[in-house]
């Protein structure tokens, strides 16, 4: 077009850019939907599993600890709702009525044992060089994504704001998640150690029976969440601190508990590896699940950027006037349930329980609650 031209060579040229560019427009459409379609069928791929992680479902989930024994009470035993009932801590039906199934008004000592138990953990593992943090509890739905949870669907587990691109968390370990999003970490700065309170809300698609009645399976509940961002080559370690403290929590508690290593069926599509504890509810007459750690390796840190650039300057030589700056490399997440305050709620009421019919308060909680040591049924 710079030379001298025909003018009918110069209007033919100029038709071929006008196709050019209409075709580059038309080319660029395509490229966004594709991307799009693209990114859907990559968040179907889950993480890999570690070589320990038992294959098959959760019936091959293997033992990795037990410890403490079921109580032997010599009276009936009764579950916490008819606990809850006759103490007087929860109310069922008006919160049926307020908001659906599965929500539920805590009074009197429940309320003063949520909070015991929020700030009893707290404490605990701030021992323990984790920063407290309280987080958002709407996030956008992409951030959701990048944690490796699906917002759509019709067996999600996420509630979705109309009209938004909003979601209420399903755990701390979202809005945490997302913190460092996008960020070049100093190496310097990790490990970094985080330990959250947040209410969680999730839709519990699917769920039902006897098995789920009560304060065992809900739509509302508050939680305490530890979150890890390290190096790579620590996250191993560092899974093994979470269980460790997770554990210390529950015998200190006096609780009876496994803990498992559960196998790859169970994997969430985040998780590496997975350790469950489940501790024994006597009025249920099972087992139930009161908490997890898992090890995500980079699956949520590639989807979320987040980086660190090690201090040490790579020995290969660089490009001219880079420098000696070594290159950045994606921080491993971790994430494990200190308190999931319902089940330990029904936990504590069920395993102690008397004859009375009162419920004795665990020592390391009683100076959370004004000293409290014991709740009786109120007199009429």
């Amino acid at each position: 077009m710079k030379g001298k031209l025909e003018i009918s060579e110069r209007q033919k040229l100029i038709e071929e850019g006008k196709n050019l560019k209409e075709g580059l427009a038309t080319l660029e459409e395509d490229l966004v939907k594709l991307t799009d379609e693209l990114q859907l069928e990559a968040q179907c791929i889950p993480n890999m599993t570690h070589p320990n992680v038992p294959i098959g479902g959760e019936d091959s989930s293997t033992v990795r600890k037990m410890a403490g024994t079921p109580r032997d009470f010599g009276f009936p035993v009764k579950d916490h709702l008819q606990l809850g009932k006759e103490l007087d801590l929860f109310d069922f039906d008006a919160a049926a009525e307020v908001s659906g199934s599965k929500f539920y008004y805590l009074k009197n000592e429940a309320v003063l044992l949520e909070m015991a138990l929020v700030n009893w953990t707290l404490s605990e593992v701030m021992k323990k060089g984790f920063t407290p943090l309280t987080t958002p509890e709407l996030v956008r739905s992409s951030v959701v994504e990048k944690c490796g949870f699906q917002p759509r669907g019709d067996n999600t587990q996420v509630y979705s704001i109309e009209g938004s691109d909003q979601c209420l968390i399903g755990t701390a370990e979202i809005p945490v998640g997302g913190i460092h999003m996008d960020a070049i970490l100093a190496e310097t700065q990790l490990p970094l150690k985080y330990v959250a309170f947040s209410h969680c809300f999730r839709t519990e698609a699917g769920a039902a029976g006897a098995a789920t009645r009560g304060l065992y399976r809900v739509h509302q509940f508050s939680k305490v969440e530890m979150f890890v961002l390290c190096r790579p080559e620590e996250s191993e370690s560092y899974h093994e601190e979470l269980i460790k403290i997770e554990e210390d929590l529950f015998s200190a508690l006096g609780l009876h508990y496994k803990t498992f290593d559960m196998a790859s069926g169970d994997l969430g599509a985040p998780a590496y590896r997975k350790f469950d504890v489940e501790a024994w509810m006597p009025g249920l007459g099972r087992y139930g699940e009161i908490s997890s750690a898992s090890n995500c390796l980079d699956y949520q840190s590639r989807r979320l950027g987040i980086r660190y650039r090690p201090s040490e300057p790579t020995p290969a030589p660089l490009k001219k006037g880079k420098g000696s700056v070594a290159p950045t490399k994606f921080v491993h997440t971790l994430n494990a349930t200190a308190c999931a305050v319902p089940r330990m709620i029904v936990c504590l009421l069920e395993n102690y329980q008397q004859e009375d019919g009162s419920v004795i308060i665990p020592g390391p909680l009683r100076a959370f609650m004004g000293g409290l040591e014991l709740i009786t049924p109120k007199s009429t």
